[in-house]
């Protein structure tokens, strides 16, 4: 466990800051063709989609790019994101930023399960704490790019995990989500995103 901590902590001390030039209002009008899966303030209605309000605009804006290279493979935002310049990224990623997520509730069956794994990971099959990185209140960290999660649709968050275990979604630094995931059983990631998605975020990033 302990190796990921000391990733985490190294990657944050390198981490440089994120080109804030994203500008929220003009991000707003570029960001209306999202609004089709995403929700136009971010929360999108179905889980097959993430949301995105509230999200770190840095997460956002590195995941565009990674779309836009192809380092990260989707039918959809693939093809997205091929149309979007530098600036229509970061102007994107800034609108989605500033908007209010919602959030959800976990599933009573599972909170305390869910809730031991994201604040105490699982020492016997060396799973780190979620919050190591994800923050206890899940507002990701900026400078890493971490994703925030508070009110992330939980089947989203499972579908994620699943990816990263398969070897299916590989951009995460260091494979460090690949090495997590692979250590989860499909109950523990259940439980862990049903926590995920009743988590409400005390403050938001830029």
């Amino acid at each position: 466990m302990k190796k990921f901590v000391t990733l985490a902590l190294v990657l944050s001390a390198v981490a440089l800051q994120v080109n804030a030039a994203g500008d929220a209002a003009a991000g707003k009008s570029k960001a209306a063709v999202c609004g089709a899966c995403h929700g136009v303030d971010g929360n999108s209605a179905s889980p097959q989609f993430p949301k995105l309000a509230g999200q770190n605009a840095s997460y956002i804006q590195a995941q565009l790019e990674d779309f836009k290279a192809g380092k990260r493979q989707n039918p959809i935002m693939s093809g997205q994101a091929q149309n979007l310049s530098a600036q229509d990224i970061q102007d994107v990623a800034a609108y989605f930023a500033g908007q209010t997520a919602q959030t959800g509730e976990a599933e009573a069956g599972q909170e305390k399960q869910g809730e031991a794994l994201f604040r105490n990971g699982n020492k016997d099959e060396n799973v780190p704490a979620c919050l190591a990185c994800h923050s206890p209140d899940g507002v990701g960290n900026y400078l890493m790019k971490v994703p925030a999660l508070a009110g992330q649709h939980h089947e989203y968050v499972v579908a994620q995990l699943q990816a990263y275990a398969a070897g299916s979604r590989t951009t995460d630094p260091g494979k460090m989500m690949e090495s997590i995931a692979s250590r989860l059983t499909p109950a523990e990631m259940q439980a862990v995103a049903s926590y995920i998605e009743g988590l409400h975020a005390a403050k938001s990033q830029p």
